[in-house]
């Protein structure tokens, strides 16, 4: 898989990869995300901001996620291991169903920890859907364990946390 950062020219394929993934996601029961969240504005911010990569599997995207420092303020009740100053934050790790049940999200979060740690970032923060199975099995398998938790407008959030 190739990874680069999102340009304008991704947004029309990102916001059809996230909507088909909403619908996946409703199949199996998991209400994370809709029609308020995320927006194709936020999108937009992120690839303003240079935060919004891309993973390529050819010329289709199959995964994206947003990085950078930017945290919720229900994330200063966590109990993180790490407190410095050299984190970050995924936002919107999304894979297209096209490329789910293939290894990719597993993927993307080997190669974001690889680049962080060679940027000199200690630890990695995020917050997982507590009604999305796939996720948490995921990042727990990943070595992010539960820092604190959350409610949001969706619904209950763990907080978790990976040092590198």
């Amino acid at each position: 898989m190739k990874y680069r950062k999102a340009t304008s020219i991704d947004i029309k394929e990102i916001c059809a990869l996230v909507k088909d993934a909403i619908c996946e996601m409703e199949k199996n029961g998991i209400h994370q995300w809709d029609d308020v969240y995320p927006t194709q504005e936020e999108f937009l911010a992120d690839i303003e901001a240079q935060s919004l990569w891309v993973g390529l599997e050819g010329s289709q995207i199959a995964v994206i996620y947003a990085l950078n420092k930017w945290q919720d303020p229900e994330y200063f009740k966590a109990a993180w291991t790490y407190r410095g100053e050299a984190i970050c934050v995924i936002h919107r790790l999304c894979v297209n169903p096209k490329f789910q049940r293939q290894g990719v999200a597993k993927n993307a979060l080997a190669h974001i920890e690889d680049q962080l740690r060679q940027n000199g970032v200690k630890s990695i923060r995020l917050d997982a859907f507590s009604q999305n199975p796939f996720a948490l099995r995921l990042y727990q398998k990943a070595g992010y364990e539960q820092r604190g938790e959350a409610d949001w407008r969706m619904g209950h959030f763990l907080l978790m946390e990976k040092n590198l």
